[in-house]
């Protein structure tokens, strides 16, 4: 495992576990047959998920101050420092019971890590949040409706979802007499690049300074805003013809009554 150039090669699987110590504590590892946290430490660095036990010690340690109720402390000095990974996973999984929670961590280890030693019975809504997991767009838009109000223009706004239009903006902040569109985009690390979609494209050009292409940086530690007032006129983006995919429908033969 490659450590200081990528040391978030397993960010995905490492805040599922850590996130499932913490909340559900012993009633976790007995899922996968364990008794004691040291031996699924070490069932993790068999198969590659973790170089050490102390690496899944430590994401338990970042999820403990979330959960007070496991009578651990975990790193409390960092304050709320990494609340974004809770975050996503309680949106995508947090009704889930042990059972059901252990379920989805070994859909992923099965998956991403061919462990076989496991047997899984997962409902298909929750392979479809399951999917959703490795979105960097969705973790950096629950990012932004936590946290919103931590960026300047949108101190004092509100905001209305505006994902499921799909009309080119993420979310509309209302801030006095003014309106905003926001749209969200995540970057894994402290700089990188982000494309609009045409929808996007077309939109930044009609509303321009009341278009916000906001950046949540730096997601793998700890996330920051860049927000980008008015992007065509501010940036420089290139035109590329993407061939769409195509699609098959399938139609009924004959009437349905």
């Amino acid at each position: 495992m490659k450590i200081e150039k990528n040391k978030h090669i397993n960010y995905e699987i490492l805040n599922l576990i850590g996130y499932g110590l913490s909340k559900f504590n012993d009633d976790f590892i007995k899922e996968f047959g364990f008794t004691t946290k040291t031996a699924f430490y070490e069932y993790c660095v068999i198969h590659n998920i973790a170089q050490t036990v102390g690496t899944v010690k430590n994401r338990m340690d970042l999820f403990d101050h979330f959960f007070p109720n496991n009578g651990r402390k975990g790193w409390w000095q960092k304050g709320d420092a990494y609340i974004h990974r809770k975050f996503l996973i309680d949106n995508l999984f947090g009704l889930e019971n042990v059972k059901g929670y252990a379920n989805i961590v070994k859909l992923y280890m099965k998956e991403n890590y061919a462990v076989e030693d496991i047997s899984i019975s997962v409902k298909p809504i929750v392979k479809s949040r399951f999917k959703k997991l490795q979105e960097t767009g969705l973790e950096a838009e629950i990012y932004f409706i936590n946290n919103f109000n931590a960026i300047t223009m949108f101190n004092t706004g509100s905001l209305e979802d505006a994902r499921l239009f799909g009309d080119g903006y993420d979310f509309q902040v209302n801030v006095n007499n003014s309106t905003y569109l926001a749209e969200v985009k995540g970057i894994r690390e402290k700089k990188g690049k982000f494309r609009l979609t045409e929808n996007e494209y077309i939109k930044a050009l009609e509303y321009q300074n009341d278009y916000i292409v906001t950046l949540v940086l730096n997601m793998n530690d700890l996330p920051t805003f860049l927000t980008i007032e008015n992007p065509i006129r501010n940036l420089k983006f290139e035109e590329r013809i993407i061939n769409p995919k195509v699609m098959k429908e399938y139609h009924l033969v004959g009437d349905i009554c």
